[in-house]
């Protein structure tokens, strides 16, 4: 490994940005490749088929241009149907984004958890397993929702988003007697990597108070882990790319999520 390990980091648009910014934290030695795929943004709205035939070949051309040591697969949807195709077709180490089912039920109090994803990442087999091996015992209301990413995405490019759409998408979670906090939802599952740019008006918004699952910071973990041990603390560069190749006009805002660097 070289003092300076190159991570790219993938996402549909730009919810991966909260994984990254805890990787950037865990890994402040290494050069960033950040790609959003807006072109084909959001991939909630594509079939399965349509997502593996878009992602397996476009990932083989930016490990070829770009020629990183890790990926991070920062977008529930692509990780939960594509993750084992890609590690099929290279060689190198692939890190995905699941819904954190595990550590969600083994913390709640009430039994009862609800998972907040996009409607393709809670159909999906690989998240219905996921509730099979580590529910122990809970009950998992499993959410789908249409619009939250893309309100998210409008939110962080500056655009007003209303209270009530929010809430519209976050309601189904709540489940129970709001009355009674050992009687209803105590938990909520992040499950998509969007949704962490919206917390503070998710908690704002909830009909009661939950614990709110965010996977980033042990994807950042796992990322140091296979990285090894860093040698020197100097920071990289960054880069940040969009499919679409539109120029990204949101440098001030995104600059905090790359731990202040500058973006090529």
């Amino acid at each position: 490994m070289t003092n300076s390990p190159t991570i790219l980091v993938f996402d549909s648009g730009l919810g991966g940005l909260t994984v990254l910014r805890e990787v950037v934290a865990a890994r402040p030695d290494a050069h960033y490749v950040y790609v959003a795929d807006d072109a084909f943004f959001p991939y909630g709205h594509h079939s399965e088929d349509e997502i593996i035939a878009r992602v397996v070949p476009l990932m083989g051309e930016l490990i070829g241009t770009h020629d990183p040591d890790l990926v991070v697969i920062a977008c529930n949807t692509a990780s939960t149907l594509v993750l084992s195709h890609l590690r099929a077709a290279y060689s190198l180490p692939f890190v995905g984004t699941v819904p954190a089912i595990k550590p969600a039920c083994a913390q709640s109090k009430s039994r009862r958890v609800s998972v907040l994803g996009t409607k393709g990442t809670v159909k999906r087999e690989y998240t219905k397993a996921l509730i099979r091996d580590f529910a122990q015992g809970c009950e998992v209301t499993l959410v789908g929702s249409p619009e939250l990413a893309s309100l998210a995405e409008r939110a962080l490019g500056g655009h007003p988003i209303s209270d009530d759409d929010i809430l519209a998408e976050l309601t189904p979670c709540f489940v129970g007697d709001a009355a009674d906090a050992g009687a209803r939802t105590d938990t909520v599952v992040l499950a998509c990597t969007h949704y962490p740019l919206l917390l503070d008006r998710l908690t704002r918004l909830a009909p009661w108070p939950v614990d709110w699952i965010d996977p980033a910071p042990a994807i950042a973990r796992r990322v140091s882990d296979l990285l090894g041990p860093a040698i020197g603390i100097m920071q990289s560069g960054a880069e940040m790319i969009f499919t679409s190749n539109r120029v990204h006009d949101l440098s001030a805002t995104l600059t905090p999520f790359f731990g202040g660097r500058a973006l090529a």
